[in-house]
């Protein structure tokens, strides 16, 4: 690989790292709120489907990014970003706690009520989220591998779906188990949001695909990739 390229993919890998930070972060200073989605007129265990948190909108960005990663980066650089994640998150977790603890002016528009309203339930959700998040991303890169160098680089769409489905699953049973075990959740509604959660990650998983074969068709293009070859440092 020449100069040029090896600085664009350096400059694209960044980007890919940024997004993934953004969307975690993200993902968990925002999943107090829920909203629903009617396609079906279905109730499972008392909770509608579907009636899911927020956070599930950006969270799926970050395992198709590490599944990008995983395809043409590395299983070494996907995991590195994963690391990067987990700092950032407890960084977060770290400026939310300051922040609560510092007094509100009486002129500011976001009262120290509403601060801890919305935010005060964030450092709990950041830890849970973590420790699903740990366990879920890891495992996505380690699935997504295993069926990689089974198939030999080929049936992209096997990988991407088998290692985000089970991965999903992993993370939304754990964050979900913290939570009520927090009493942030009510446990009667843990089985319905877990079913709620999962099926909605995998029509996510699902619709996907498309956009990674998107991805790592325009980067064997412009880096001029074989099929199981991947970009070195």
């Amino acid at each position: 690989m020449n100069q040029k390229n090896r600085r664009l993919a350096n400059r694209i890998y960044l980007i890919l790292a940024a997004l993934f930070i953004a969307s975690l972060v993200t993902s968990n200073l925002i999943f107090q709120k829920f909203f629903y989605w009617y396609p079906l007129a279905i109730e499972l265990f008392n909770v509608k489907l579907f009636e899911v948190s927020v956070g599930l909108l950006p969270y799926p960005i970050t395992f198709l990014i590490t599944d990008i990663l995983s395809e043409i980066y590395g299983k070494r650089k996907a995991n590195e970003v994963v690391i990067a994640g987990i700092f950032a998150s407890f960084f977060s977790l770290l400026i939310i706690y300051i922040s609560k603890e510092a007094p509100a002016t009486s002129w500011s528009v976001v009262d120290d009520s509403t601060f801890v309203t919305v935010f005060g339930a964030a450092p709990l959700a950041v830890l849970a989220s973590m420790l699903a998040y740990l366990f879920a991303q890891f495992i996505d890169i380690k699935v997504y591998h295993f069926w990689k160098n089974l198939t030999q680089g080929k049936h992209l769409w096997l990988r991407n779906n088998f290692s985000t489905f089970t991965s999903q699953f992993i993370d939304t049973l754990t964050v979900l188990l913290l939570l009520c075990s927090f009493n942030i959740i009510e446990w009667d509604k843990f089985w319905g949001l877990l079913l709620s959660g999962v099926l909605f990650k995998i029509l996510i998983a699902a619709l996907d695909t498309p956009l990674l074969y998107l991805a790592v068709y325009a980067f064997r293009k412009k880096f001029d990739l074989n099929i199981n070859e991947e970009l070195l440092d």
